[in-house]
């Protein structure tokens, strides 16, 4: 009989998000899996072209490698943790690693609008900026400018992985100090836990 380890787990609000590690290669079927179960999952895509010799194609690849996102069920972990390709579920010290709606929501702004969008190295410092319109009008990050491109960093801090989109510099203003004055500060890492079952 599967059981679970005995793990105090703060009680989540329903919109609470949090993520799963699996299997390299294995999100998109995870992902199918838990959807099939009634759980509601995030798994962020990403337009990438591979050139071979006589060709080029365009892969749609995970922007978080081996990280599916789902939001609230952990009454229904055991179906998560004995799903074929789960490795462990995030946690954060002792309880499960909660990521707030506004990353989730900018980052699924971002993929689902007409913007160029891709992994980029985790970035916590920089100037931050509000977008003033377009799609992604209210979503917050920290510009960047490389080769005569801005783009705007968005982050899952409790991960410490950042994404990256392609921007008009005009369509951002600067964020005041006085708006995230107080918030708490970012987690450079998380303690990965292996939470699965076990078989007596």
């Amino acid at each position: 009989m599967a059981t679970l380890p005995n793990i105090d787990i703060k009680t989540p609000e329903a919109s609470d998000w949090w993520a799963l590690y699996t299997r390299h290669q294995h999100e998109r079927a995870v992902a199918d899996m838990l959807s099939t179960k009634g759980f509601e999952v995030f798994l962020p895509l990403y337009a990438s072209v591979r050139r071979w010799k006589d060709r080029n194609k365009t892969l749609s690849l995970p922007l978080f490698p081996c990280y599916v996102f789902v939001r609230g069920g952990l009454d229904r972990r055991l179906q998560v943790v004995t799903t074929p390709g789960v490795h462990m579920i995030l946690f954060h010290g002792e309880q499960v690693a909660m990521i707030p709606e506004a990353e989730i929501g900018a980052i699924r702004t971002a993929v689902e609008g007409p913007y160029r969008v891709e992994p980029h190295p985790f970035l916590k410092c920089g100037e931050r900026v509000r977008v003033t319109r377009g799609s992604l009008e209210g979503v917050e990050g920290i510009l960047t400018r490389k080769k005569g491109l801005y783009r705007l960093v968005l982050s899952v801090e409790m991960m410490a992985q950042s994404v990256a989109v392609e921007i008009d510099a005009s369509d951002v203003s600067p964020v005041k100090s006085s708006d995230f004055r107080g918030m708490a500060p970012v987690r450079q890492a998380v303690e990965i836990r292996r939470y699965g079952a076990t078989l007596n």
